[in-house]
């Protein structure tokens, strides 16, 4: 969804209009800060991925045993992944203000919000008594 917003505001700005844009909120300050949020989010992400090694998983794997990671960026935040997307999330509204952007954040909140509630719960299945202590340590986003 992003990647179309991008590509119309890229390639089809004639079509910009139809996304109801937030003209009032795009100055030079925002827009700074935008490339900023979308630099550190990838920075976030790249370093938070790095540090699973190989507890990296896309969604809940059932089947392959893994280790707690509570080290590094997990010891600051129990989703340092997640939080970077919504650094980026907050980045890409900031750079393209318009009502499709904000709504592809909020659904983009939603789901990530979802995807959490599910893997702690998997987690506190897995790792139990080691996770709940890892969980009143760290807050769940920072």
């Amino acid at each position: 969804m992003e990647l179309i917003v991008v590509g119309i505001y890229a390639f089809k700005s004639e079509w910009y209009e139809y996304l109801l844009p937030f003209w009032y909120i795009e100055n030079s300050t925002l827009h700074k800060i935008c490339w900023a949020l979308l630099f550190l989010s990838l920075i976030v992400v790249w370093i938070s991925q790095s540090q699973m090694a190989n507890s990296w998983r896309i969604g809940i794997d059932e089947n392959n045993k893994t280790k707690l990671v509570t080290n590094g960026m997990f010891s600051i935040s129990r989703n340092p992944i997640f939080l970077g997307i919504m650094i980026a999330n907050i980045g890409l509204f900031l750079a393209i203000p318009n009502a499709f952007t904000l709504l592809i954040i909020s659904l983009s909140t939603i789901s990530i919000n979802t995807q959490i509630r599910l893997e702690e719960e998997f987690l506190k299945r897995e790792f139990e008594n080691d996770y709940l202590e890892y969980a009143k340590k760290v807050r769940r986003w920072i």
